[in-house]
């Protein structure tokens, strides 16, 4: 069996020497260029510019800083990137003209759509048109309800050609879930569609649809992808009839600041709704540009599939694959069906060059005992990246034996928070079993004990992850976080200053816990705080609760991860009513009301009921201690615990 840290790849001599990283190092190893560009940021950021052919006017600054002496943290939040420029995004993503294919689309039955670039630049054009008669303007919102199809990326370039922010769910999360999320941003279009498929079931869309279009008033039409159906809502308007509608007023994609707001994430926590993450145009594209050609090593011509659905980071990073030239495929569906052999029919179906999937995928196929060196050709595959959660070295090793002996596995991993990665792959040097091989070029990131003391010499002790300078991609803010709407990044709002700056003040924390290697990479060991990431997906306890507690048989509830199987499992425990009895029909209703009210990543693995939850002094709940605790960690601060016997309970019911 192979061990962590053992080298299970290494590149040939003259495939590193194609890399596009070599072609920017100029003969620089990895280490050292990643201490230039962490020591000179702003000649590092100015040649990403230059390197990856950003199109736009630069500006004469590169990094302006805000002082302020009282308040690293404001300070760090207010840096800003390349302040004079100002760009186009859609520019920037439809640099390449012709026939070629630009975007491939592939659902779960076969049927293949495509645009040339020639055909999308047009189309964007046509549906920006549109949305401008409309009255769709700069800084209004678009939003998506869309599987991972076309139509979404169309809107998405439509949107930001006028200047108008995006932000996208997928169909699979619920009307509560859906309106959690677009309310906060009142929207002023919705595309939408009527139905989708997964794992072989047609699911309707229609009466979830009905029920967020009422909860957004805001809503001056809602656009159906779907083919038009007797059932459909009369007062919707068809996709494409409406994108046809902008032909004879077509717009040209407009230039604007470097920070303009791009799109919206959602990153849910503890309390309230899910945060709205304002993410700056010119700080994701640059931060993509460079991952995309440095540390995947996406050339012009090359086709590259991430498997993701539009309510996740990583559609964004693979939509911004079009800015390196290179052909977006698109995939939606169970990866799983008809076979685990899915998405390497689509490898070789579509010549992919790059892969991007989970790694709890790669745990599933390898369960599976599929073998696509076997059955498979993969010849034209160099990368696979897999984030998510942590990748086990069995993983590693089952990739190298079953699927590609040639292949760069590059373990990446970031967030929504970012948009990005704070490590990820380096093409020119061995891969190691178990962990992620680079910190990512431009970004101080580093692993610190308690009190924000570096571990970089403490090898193989985890710690918080931390990135100790600003970097382009630190998001506007969160919508509505002390202001109405549009956060200020020179003044953060209360919120934003608690998730990221308030363990560290004027360090970024990013609530994961790491640690360093020898070799210089990094192994990534789940969340350090309490939200919940199965499969990569972040997802916050609140949402749960709001849905949990409605039952009339639950007092209350505790929702926490468990580490299993090389991913992150829901484990939901209830305090039930007296005389009420956790039966098979009781759990099955928990997680059926979970999965139609947020989504089916919501729905608990586990579902325990306990004679007490446990609390601080001050009588509120405490996730992180029973996560610690189930997850053979030291529980922290035990001691403001009132009843720590209930944690106790908890990992003995787990155990039954």
């Amino acid at each position: 069996m192979v061990q962590r840290g053992e080298i299970v790849w290494k590149p040939s001599e003259k495939r590193a020497r194609a890399t596009r990283l070599v072609d920017f190092a100029n003969g620089v190893g990895f280490e050292a260029l990643h201490k230039w560009s962490i020591d000179k940021p702003d000649e590092f950021w100015r040649k990403i510019w230059q390197f990856c052919g950003v199109i736009g006017e630069q500006g004469e600054r590169t990094i302006h800083k805000n002082p302020n002496p009282n308040d690293p943290s404001a300070e760090y939040i207010a840096t800003q990137f390349f302040p004079d420029a100002k760009l186009s995004l859609v520019e920037n993503l439809l640099r390449c003209t012709g026939p070629g294919e630009a975007l491939v689309a592939i659902d779960e039955v076969g049927k293949r759509s495509t645009r040339s670039w020639d055909e999308l630049h047009q189309r964007v054009a046509n549906l920006a048109g549109a949305l401008e008669n409309l009255g769709v303007a700069e800084g209004d919102r678009v939003v998506a309800w869309l599987p991972n199809a076309i139509e979404a990326i169309e809107t998405m370039l439509a949107a930001s050609s006028i200047g108008a922010i995006f932000s996208s769910c997928s169909p699979d999360f619920g009307a509560q879930g859906v309106l959690d999320r677009f309310t906060q941003i009142t929207p002023k279009v919705l595309v939408a569609t009527d139905s989708y498929i997964y794992g072989g079931k047609k699911f309707d869309c229609l009466e979830r649809l009905a029920v967020v279009r009422k909860g957004l008033p805001s809503l001056r039409a809602t656009l159906m992808v779907s083919p038009a159906s007797s059932s459909s809502p009369d007062d919707t308007v068809d996709y494409e009839t409406f994108l046809q509608s902008g032909a004879k007023s077509p717009i040209a994609p407009r230039r604007f600041g470097f920070d303009h707001p791009w799109y919206v994430l959602y990153s849910s926590g503890t309390t309230g709704v899910p945060k709205c993450i304002v993410h700056r145009a010119g700080g994701v594209l640059l931060q993509h540009l460079k991952e995309h050609q440095l540390h995947c090593d996406i050339k012009p011509n090359d086709r590259v599939m991430y498997f993701t659905t539009t309510g996740w980071m990583m559609w964004n990073w693979l939509v911004s694959v079009l800015a390196s030239g290179a052909t977006v495929v698109l995939y939606d569906g169970s990866p799983s069906f008809p076979t685990m052999n899915r998405l390497f029919d689509i490898v070789d179906q579509e010549r992919l060059t790059l892969l991007g999937t989970s790694a709890k995928f790669i745990d599933s196929a390898q369960k599976s005992e599929i073998y696509p060196m076997k059955t498979h050709s993969v010849k034209t595959l160099r990368t696979i990246c897999s984030t998510g959660s942590p990748l086990a070295p069995e993983g590693f090793s089952w990739v190298y034996e079953k699927v590609s002996k040639n292949v760069h596995l590059a373990s990446i991993s970031g967030g929504t928070d970012l948009c990005a990665c704070f490590v990820a792959g380096d093409p020119t040097s061995a891969v190691h079993a178990g962990e992620i091989q680079r910190a990512c070029l431009g970004m101080d990131t580093d692993v610190v004990d308690e009190h924000g003391r570096s571990m970089k010499q403490n090898f193989n002790t985890a710690g918080e992850l931390v990135c100790r300078q600003p970097f382009p991609s630190v998001p506007l803010g969160f919508w509505g976080d002390g202001t109405d709407g549009l956060p200020d990044p020179k003044s953060p709002g209360p919120k934003f200053r608690a998730t990221y700056f308030e363990k560290f003040p004027g360090i970024w924390s990013h609530g994961d816990f790491a640690s360093w290697s020898a070799h210089g990479g990094m192994t990534i060991h789940g969340r350090s705080d309490t939200t919940l990431n199965p499969g990569g997906v972040r997802i916050g306890t609140a949402e749960i609760y709001r849905v949990v507690e409605q039952h009339t048989d639950v007092l209350e509830s505790l929702v926490f991860g468990q580490d299993f199987n090389n991913d992150v499992r829901i484990v939901l425990a209830v305090r039930l009513k007296p005389n009420i009895a956790l039966s098979e029909a009781l759990i099955a209703d928990l997680k059926l009301r979970i999965r139609n009210a947020c989504s089916p990543r919501h729905a608990p693995a586990i579902v325990i009921a306990v004679a007490d939850l446990p609390r601080t002094r001050s009588n509120k709940l405490v996730e992180l201690a029973v996560a610690d605790a189930v997850n053979g960690r030291t529980v922290r601060n035990i001691e403001a615990i009132a009843n720590p016997e209930a944690i106790s309970a908890i990992v003995d019911a787990l155990k039954q």
